[in-house]
């Protein structure tokens, strides 16, 4: 009994092999191209968003950078009358509050611009003041917020296009709650 012989599977030619890696070596070598290249191009982008950012930022601050005082002159007050306001409920019946304090400011000439524009001043003092609650201004740092928030009340521009005042503090010389 004769078998036949088993079909033996030829190797392919040496073209067709090198022809059959040739495109998957070509699709690796592309993806990895692709992939450089599209990190390449991300990193350029975040880079440029990064820089635009921080460089905006830089010259924003600069605009409206927290104006100093001149050591080598007297600081400069501007007393402000006491303010009674009435404070919003707070579960404690009516509450009301009466609060003195004097605003450090750059020079006399904010010192003039603030008189000039007093009654607008004052109003919008008493909308800060009477929108607060006593259990947000009792403590320390409800003060300190407060006295922020007053600065930049005073601070803002009268006018449309005007250059803001010069406040850099605030000082509390009377503060009741009742």
């Amino acid at each position: 009994m004769a078998t036949a012989p088993k079909s033996v599977q030829k190797a392919p030619a040496k073209g067709a092999t090198e022809a059959a890696e040739q495109p998957a070596a070509a699709a690796k070598k592309s993806g990895k191209k692709g992939l450089l290249i599209l990190l390449i191009l991300l990193l350029a982008v975040g880079g440029g968003a990064a820089a635009w950012y921080f460089l905006g930022q830089k010259n924003s601050a600069h605009g409206t950078e927290k104006k100093s005082i001149d050591p080598s002159k007297p600081p400069v007050f501007m007393v402000m009358e006491p303010f009674t306001v009435n404070l919003q409920p707070d579960g404690l019946g009516d509450q009301y509050l009466q609060v003195a304090f004097s605003l450090q400011v750059g020079s006399e000439k904010d010192v003039e611009a603030i008189k000039l524009y007093l009654p607008q001043v004052r109003s919008r003092l008493l909308l800060l003041l009477s929108g607060k609650k006593a259990s947000e201004i009792s403590t320390v740092d409800g003060k300190k917020k407060l006295a922020d928030e007053i600065m930049a009340q005073v601070r803002q521009p009268f006018i449309a296009g005007v250059a803001p005042q010069n406040v850099t503090n605030v000082f509390f010389t009377s503060f009741v709650i009742q």
